[in-house]
Order: C-alpha cells, then structure tokens, then sequence
C-alpha cells in the first residue's frame, strides 16, 4: 500500500501538456513499460508490498535486482521497498497525516538509522546512474527516463517527509520534472509517468501560495480536475503505478471532501487487497471523515477483530485503528470509549512516540471530562516527559495548570 503517492515526485515533476492521451480499445500497456515489469517474479515481490510486508518484498525484488543488474527500474522498486518500511515503521504512511496540510510544517524528528539512510542514498545514485549510461547510449530510451525519474522522485518523497527537506526535495526534482517530460514526450501512451502528472496537477494547484513560493514553483500551474483525470489514465492503463494512481486518486478526493467518490475508489482497493492493513484503515478514516461515526467505528472493530486472526495482517500498526477509533467516538461523544482507545493506542508496541505523546494527551483531555483528574494529570505528564517527541509539551503543560474543558 503507498500512500506516499502523495509525495512522491510532489510538486516535482512537470505538467502534462495540454490534453490527454486516447486509448483505442487496441491499447497493449505492456508495450509501454520495461520488460522487467511484466516477469512473475516482480508480480509476486509486488502482492508482498500490497499487503505490508515488506520483509517479504525486498528479498524477491532484491533477486529480480540480482537477476536484471541492468535494469535501472529493478533498482528503483529495491528503493521503493526499503523506503516504504521505514516511513511505515516511523508511521508517516498514516494517511490522516496527509489528507492535511498541516504535514508541510511538521516540525516531527524522525530518527533514521544510519544504515538505512546510507543504503536509499546508495540505491538512488546507483538507479540515476545507470539510466545516465542508457539515456546516453539511446536518447529516446523511454523506460530509461522513466525509471531515472522514479527514483528521484522517490528520494525526493523520503527527504520531503522524514527530513522536511522542501528546498533539497524540490532542487532533485527539477531533474525529475525533465525525465517526466521526455518519457511522455517519446511515448505519450506511457500510461504510468501520468500519475507523476496526475499528483504535480493536483499538488500544485492545492497549495498556498506561499508554500510554493517556499520551494521555488511560485510560476508552476495546475488543476485539480486535470491532475485526478490523469491519476484514472494510469490506474486504468499503467503496469508499474495503477494501485498508486487509485491510492492518490482516494487521497485528493478525501483532500477535497470528495467523500462518497474517495470510498469508492478505497473500498475496491481494500476488496482487492483485503489484508492490506493501510487500505483497510483508509476506508474507515475515509467513512469517519463523511461524518459516519457509527460506521466508522464498525469498519475500526472489523479492523480489530481480523488483526486478532492469526498472520491476517503483515506488522499490523494497530495503535492507528485505537487511535482512529477513539477519535470517533469522541466525536459521538462517547467519553468513556474515547479515552480507553487512547490508552490502548498509546499502549501498542508499535506505536511511535510521536503517536503516543498524542493518544496521552487526547486520554488527558477524555478523563478530565470525565472529571478524573488525577487520570488526566497522569497522561498530560506522560505527554509532557523530556526526551523523545516533544509537539504535544506544550498543551499537556497548559492543561496540567487548567483542565481541559473543551470537545
């Protein structure tokens, strides 16, 4: 599941030229795509990642590496792989985080490790330069410009979310906004590089202003509709981008409050892939968001209950559906239930301490609605505690001194 579509080659890459591509019912995607796409073994690494486990993937894309050594785009879904589980495992693959813009100035550390950085930054250099040689060799080597610019973009994603690194991401993606370009420009029916189009379309014409101006694309046009007519041309005729399209395309839709559409388009996604624990949480995120609390909470206990089958989900983060679902029942008022699901959130192995400083404070701020203040003095402090994440310091504090008395 990648919901990081979102930002991968966010705002970096060019705007499709004006009008679309036709598709005759003699259309033949595999015609435009790299050989290696369509082998079984890329299909197999691929139904490991659309189900979260990634430890399953990254051997077998690793194999097909091995077996391609000259392949740019083999590479690049070793790159995809390896940045997919770290950005999971730091919880930046929470789509809630994205719906917003409030991810734009996220000041969250996000630590790391060293290796696993070395390794993207190596893979990313190795992808980019050898499509250099093929570009080289063969100017109008499409798939070649293709996969240069999917890893750019992909890097560019990683530095974007865990370094909020706009300026570095947006410089990378100049190079990637050209290879865009020229994949199209040498095959227009190139059905996978207009999801890159679809996403700079959206992107860029959601953003403030100044946000723009911050990145240097102040001049760059965009529009929603062309970007999310787009997104459909690759989810329907792409080989290596149709979940990707469909997953962007549910995202803007739920940007834009597009909700009935948004469902949709998640609900075929977790139907197809119904122990991808992601697609699952996006469609009860999607039906809390439309204002469906009841349903909501249904679709976060179907959640709960197929986690408890044993090897159902891949590394299910659950603290996200205790999180979503206490967040509900907030909303309906349920106080109680509220601050419980909090706890349980904050109480997963998995959660990161960025989550779990939030869930303490939202358990805070449910018991001392509930008038146990002592309860409530508990989890501001453990929200409040030096070291680790620190965004939430500063309300826990203000309600140690006040209790929290809003909804």
């Amino acid at each position: 599941m990648t919901i990081l579509s979102l930002s991968f080659f966010l705002l970096l890459v060019p705007v499709l030229p004006e009008g679309g591509t036709a598709y005759s019912q003699s259309y033949n995607p595999a015609a435009h795509t790299d050989a290696v796409n369509l082998t079984p073994e890329v299909r197999e690494a691929f139904e490991h990642f659309y189900i979260l486990d990634y430890d399953g993937a990254l051997p077998r894309f690793e194999a097909v590496q091995r077996e391609h050594p000259q392949s740019a785009i083999a590479i690049g879904n070793v790159l995809l792989t390896l940045v997919f589980r770290e950005l999971y495992r730091q919880d930046l693959l929470d789509t809630t985080y994205y719906a917003h813009d409030s991810f734009l100035t996220s000041k969250r550390n996000v630590p790391v490790p060293q290796p696993i950085r070395e390794r993207i930054e190596s893979l990313t250099n190795s992808a980019v330069a050898l499509a250099d040689q093929q570009i080289k060799a063969n100017p109008n080597d499409a798939n070649a410009y293709f996969a240069r610019g999917y890893a750019r973009g992909m890097h560019a994603a990683f530095i974007t979310l865990v370094d909020h690194s706009y300026v570095a991401a947006a410089r990378q993606g100049l190079a990637s906004r050209s290879d865009s370009e020229q994949t199209l420009k040498i095959d227009p029916q190139y059905a996978d590089a207009k999801m890159a189009m679809g996403i700079q379309q959206f992107a860029v014409a959601s953003l403030p202003r100044l946000i723009r101006m911050m990145v240097g694309i102040a001049g760059v046009s965009g529009s929603k509709e062309k970007g999310l007519d787009l997104l459909r041309e690759s989810a329907a005729h792409g080989i290596v981008t149709p979940v990707e399209s469909r997953t962007a395309l549910s995202l803007f839709l739920r940007h834009d409050a597009r909700y009935p559409e948004a469902i949709v388009v998640q609900k075929g996604l977790a139907n197809e892939y119904p122990r991808d624990y992601l697609f699952r949480l996006e469609v009860a995120n999607l039906v809390k968001d439309s204002g469906d609390g009841p349903g909501a909470i249904a679709e976060y206990r179907s959640i709960l209950a197929d986690a408890k089958k044993p090897g159902y989900f891949a590394e299910p983060r659950l603290h996200m559906t205790y999180f979503g679902l206490a967040d509900t029942e907030r909303g309906q008022n349920q106080i109680a239930e509220a601050a419980q699901n909090y706890l349980q959130a904050a109480a997963q192995p998995t959660c990161s301490d960025w989550i779990r400083r939030r869930a303490q404070l939202n358990a805070g701020e449910m018991f001392d609605l509930l008038h146990n203040r002592d309860e409530a003095m508990k989890q501001y402090r453990l929200a409040s505690a030096g070291g680790g994440d620190q965004s939430q310091t500063d309300a826990a504090r203000r309600y140690l001194r006040t209790p929290y008395a809003g909804k």
